[in-house]
Formats: C-alpha cells, sequence, structure tokens
C-alpha cells in the first residue's frame, strides 16, 4: 500500500509574530534614542534663510538669529561651533534667550560668545536665565505647555546681563531700543519670558513712543538728521512664540519677529513633524522662517530650533540644533 506525505513547513504561531514585533519595535526604539542622545544632538546646523522687508535699494542686513544654548560647563563641542559663528560676519545678532543649561554655565556662555564681541546685538530671556533646569517627566508635554520645577534654583540673572553688556548687546526685556545698521534704522521692541508669564504687552507702546521722542529730541538737535530721511525697520523679539505675543507684535508694527523656546519639538517623526510644541503656535511653525498673520497686517516669523536641551533631556530626533542666519533684503 502507497503512502502520501506532505512535508510540513513551519508552523504560524501568533504568539511568536507578536512578540517578533515587539521586538523589532524595541530594537528600533533603542537605535532612534542612541543615535538621538549621542549623535544627532550634536549636529549642530546653520539655517540660511532670507526675507525681503527692507526698503527699495537698501544694502542687504544678515542677523545671526542664536537660542536655546542651553549650556553646560562640559559641553566644548557646542561652545567651540558657537564661536566659529564670527565668521559668518554677521550685521546684527539676536538672541532669544534660555542661554543657561547649568548653575556654572557663565564662564562657558562668556567663552563661546567672545568671538562675537563688537557686533550690535539684542537679546531677552528665557525661564533657562532665570531658573536652573530640573527632571520632568517627558510624557507631562503632550498635556500642554510645561510647568515651572516646584523647586527652582535661582540663577544670576545680573552675571548672564553682565556679558551680553560687555558685547555691547542691548536688552529688550519689556523694552525698546534702536540701532542704524547698513544705512537702515532699526527699531527693536521685546517682552521679557512669556512662558513663565514674565511678559508685559502692554508696556510695549509705551516704550516705543519713548524711544522715538528721545530719537526726535536727538534729531532736532542735528539738523542733518532727521527721522522722516531714515528708512526704517521694526522687529519684535521674544522668547516664547505665544499666539497673544506674536499678534500684539504685528499690532504694534514688527515686520519681522523672532523667537525660539519651541526646540523646534526636539523629538519629531520624520514626514508629520513636531509631537509638540511647548506653547499654543500651531505645530507648522514650531521652527524656521514663516508669516504670522493679525487680521489685514503680516510680519515674517522666525522661530529657532535652538542649539540645545536640557540636561536631564539630552536628545533631538529628526529635529537638528540650529542657528539661523536671515538676510534681510529689500522688498521686491
Amino acid at each position: 500500500m502507497q503512502q502520501n506525505t506532505r512535508s510540513q513547513g513551519p508552523s504560524f504561531s501568533p504568539v511568536g509574530a507578536a512578540l517578533t514585533a515587539v521586538g523589532v519595535v524595541a530594537a528600533a526604539g533603542v537605535g532612534a534614542f542612541a543615535w538621538g542622545s549621542l549623535v544627532e544632538r550634536r549636529l549642530f546646523t546653520l539655517r540660511r534663510v532670507s526675507a525681503p522687508v527692507l526698503a527699495k535699494g537698501a544694502e542687504p542686513i544678515r542677523v545671526l538669529h542664536i537660542s536655546d544654548f542651553h549650556l553646560a560647563p562640559w559641553q566644548n563641542q557646542k561652545q567651540a561651533w558657537i564661536r566659529q559663528l564670527a565668521n559668518l560676519k554677521p550685521d546684527l545678532i539676536v538672541d532669544t534667550g534660555d542661554n543657561l543649561g547649568h548653575v556654572d554655565s557663565y564662564d562657558a556662555l562668556e567663552y563661546a560668545l567672545e568671538p562675537l564681541r563688537g557686533i550690535p546685538g539684542v537679546f531677552v530671556n528665557g525661564s533657562n536665565d532665570y531658573w536652573a533646569p530640573g527632571f520632568k517627566n517627558p510624557l507631562r508635554y503632550f498635556m500642554g505647555p510645561s510647568k515651572a520645577h516646584p523647586e527652582p534654583v535661582a540663577l544670576d540673572i545680573e552675571r548672564e546681563h553682565g556679558i551680553f553688556a560687555s558685547l555691547g548687546w542691548k536688552d529688550l526685556n519689556n523694552k525698546a531700543a534702536s540701532l542704524d545698521v547698513r544705512g537702515t534704522h532699526i527699531e527693536l521692541f521685546g517682552v521679557n519670558d512669556p512662558h513663565r508669564r514674565y511678559d508685559k504687552l502692554e508696556r510695549i507702546s509705551g516704550a516705543l513712543d519713548d524711544l522715538r521722542e528721545e530719537e526726535s529730541d536727538d534729531d532736532n538737535a542735528n539738523e542733518n538728521n532727521t527721522v522722516a530721511g531714515r528708512s526704517t525697520l521694526t522687529i519684535g523679539v521674544a522668547h516664547a512664540p505665544y499666539q497673544r505675543v506674536l499678534n500684539s507684535f504685528v499690532n504694534h508694527g514688527a515686520e519681522v519677529i523672532f523667537a525660539g523656546h519651541t526646540h523646534g519639538g526636539q523629538v519629531c517623526v520624520p514626514g508629520f513633524g513636531a509631537l509638540v510644541t511647548n506653547c499654543d503656535i500651531p505645530r507648522k511653525q514650531v521652527k524656521g522662517l514663516s508669516l504670522w498673520r493679525r487680521g489685514r497686517r503680516a510680519a515674517y516669523l522666525n522661530v529657532s530650533a535652538g542649539l540645545g536641551t536640557s540636561i536631564y533631556a539630552p536628545v533631538r530626533f529628526a529635529c537638528l540644533p540650529e542657528a539661523t542666519l536671515l538676510t534681510l533684503t529689500p522688498a521686491h
């Protein structure tokens, strides 16, 4: 009697398949974390963009936008990268805060910024210019903007401001100032950290009025220099790009706005983008150059993804650390 036999292939096990899938996902997660914590967060990059906002015939102005260093004293590679930014020879520097990442970072900050001495600059504060970082559960960022640490350690804000003053930079924390850069008169105004509600938006009008009155008095004393004859650009500066701040800036005549704080989302999904913004700005504007519209007005908005992270969350994924060289050009 002949017996038919059939070769048996490997048996399928739903449990085994599920375990394999879990293993693959876990391995991918470990690999992504390793990349983000060991490699990507050190891949400092320069983003170059331009905005046509100057008067016809004006000379281009190169603005170096730096933000969110979260600098720690042992971060030598970051310090060296910041120092070489002086080779760009910018006309103006805008620092949008969160420079410190450790209680002993002052010498490191001074060393990193030293080559930029003598270049006109302005700055505003973020919360990590006032308070040292503390551990936070990263999952809480999905529940809205982060909250203050229950027992914050105060930083020496006066020492930090002294470093900026020695560089010749102007303080825009709830203040206004002006500069003449390559033939263009620039009015700048800013606010203190909106994330901690240190901003005083109600002071902007008064600060601008005082600035213009003072300049008018100076012009009256100098017959060869009149306000009417100057090409003027208005710039707003804040650390955190909350919508209430951006709307107020546009209402007060800002043509260009600089902000940081978001870290570009810090951990992003390729093809999707940022998962969180740590404020109420739309995800699509969490980093880079865009237009912020308020009624019939609009301003160019540059949100820096920043150069650092908290020392308690040292990872970036699909979101390179950056500085920005924004070239302002004549309007078309």
